[in-house]
C-alpha cells in the first residue's frame, strides 16, 4: 500500500523562501497537476492501494496562498494534508520573522489546524500548542533516525500521545536516512525516547504501535495498522533464528532490542509478495540495477 503525496514548493530563494529556483512551480501549476493526480490515482474506499496526499514541502517553501488553496482542493476531493513542521529551531525564527507568527500559528492561519493533517517531525511545541493539536486531532510522523542525523532535537512523543495527538513513525528521506528501514526506525525511536522519558515510560511496544496503528491513525485509516477481524490482512513476518535472538524471552521485545532488520515475508490484503526474504512478483536485481543507474545520472 502507499500514500503517495504530491509535493509542491513556490516560493524560491529570489521571493524569501529557501528552495533553489529550479525547485519551484507556480501555483496554478502545482494545484492543476494536485488535481490530475486525485483524479488519476486516488482510491478512497476501504482496502485501497494507492492514495493521495496534498504536501506543501514546509512554511518556508510556500506561498501563504498556496497553503490556503492547497487545503481547499484537498477538502474537495476528501484527501489529507502533509507538511513538515516545527522540525527546527530555525523554522520557528523563520515564522515569526515572515509571518509573525509562531509555526502552528500560522498553521492554522492557513486553516490546516484540523484532523485531516498529518505533520513531519513536529518537534519544537510547547505545552499549549501540544494541547491544541490534540483537540483538532492532528497527527505527528515521528522521525527519529532523521531527527538525530540533522541534529534537530527529539519528538515530544509522549506529551503528544497524552494530549491526543496521533503519532506514528517514519523513516523521513534519503537526503537524512540512508538505510530507510522501518524496523531499524522502531529500534531507533525506542531508544531516542530513552533520552527524554524514563525507561519504564517507553517501551518496545510503545515503538511498534507508532510504526503500526499510530502509524495508520496518521494516515486516516481503520483497516489498516492492527491483526484483527474485519481489518485488512497486512503481515510482515520476522525470523528469530539468528545468534542476535539467541537466549531471548520475549520475542518482541528481542525483534527490536536486538536489531530485527528484514522481513522474512511479507503480506498485503491476503496476498504474499515476499516469501523467504524475496520478492515473489519482482525481478530484485533488476530493480536494484536500474536504481543504480538513475543514482549515477543524478549526479552526473
Amino acid at each position: 500500500r502507499v500514500m503517495l503525496t504530491r509535493g509542491s514548493m513556490s516560493l524560491g530563494e529570489k521571493d524569501g523562501g529557501l528552495p533553489p529556483q529550479s525547485t519551484v512551480q507556480t501555483e496554478t501549476q502545482i494545484l492543476n497537476d494536485s488535481e490530475r493526480l486525485i483524479h488519476r490515482y486516488h482510491q478512497p474506499e476501504e482496502g485501497a492501494k494507492i492514495q493521495i496526499a496534498l504536501a506543501p514541502c514546509s512554511p518556508f517553501s510556500v506561498s501563504t496562498e498556496l497553503m490556503k488553496e492547497t487545503a481547499g482542493l484537498a477538502r474537495k476531493h476528501s484527501v489529507r494534508l502533509h507538511t513538515h513542521l516545527a522540525e527546527t529551531l530555525d523554522e520557528d525564527s523563520f515564522c515569526i520573522r515572515r509571518f509573525g507568527l509562531r509555526p502552528l500559528d500560522y498553521l492554522e492561519s492557513v486553516g490546516w489546524l484540523a484532523d485531516d493533517v498529518w505533520l513531519a517531525h513536529g518537534i519544537h511545541f510547547n505545552e499549549d500548542e501540544i494541547k491544541r493539536m490534540g483537540q483538532a486531532g492532528l497527527a505527528v510522523c515521528h522521525c527519529p533516525t532523521s531527527n538525530m542525523l540533522l541534529a534537530s532535537g527529539v519528538c515530544r512523543t509522549k506529551e503528544l500521545d497524552s494530549a491526543g495527538v496521533h503519532v506514528g513513525l517514519g523513516v523521513d528521506g534519503s537526503a537524512s536516512n540512508d538505510g530507510s528501514n522501518m524496523m531499524q526506525e522502531v529500534r531507533q525511536a525506542l531508544l531516542i525516547n530513552r533520552l527524554r522519558y524514563a525507561a519504564d515510560e517507553v517501551t518496545h511496544l510503545d515503538a511498534l504501535y507508532w510504526a503500526t496503528k499510530g502509524s495508520a491513525k496518521a494516515l486516516g485509516r481503520e483497516d489498516i495498522g492492527e491483526l484483527a477481524v474485519g481489518k485488512q490482512a497486512d503481515l510482515a513476518l520476522f525470523s528469530l533464528d539468528e545468534l542476535r535472538f539467541s537466549g531471548s524471552h520475549d520475542p518482541l521485545a528481542a525483534l527490536v532490542l536486538c536489531g530485527g532488520h528484514k522481513a522474512a515475508a511479507v503480506m498485503c490484503a491476503g496476498k504474499w509478495l515476499i516469501k523467504n526474504e524475496a520478492l515473489l512478483h519482482l525481478d530484485q536485481h533488476a530493480i536494484m540495477a536500474a536504481h543504480q543507474l538513475s543514482a549515477k545520472k543524478l549526479v552526473s
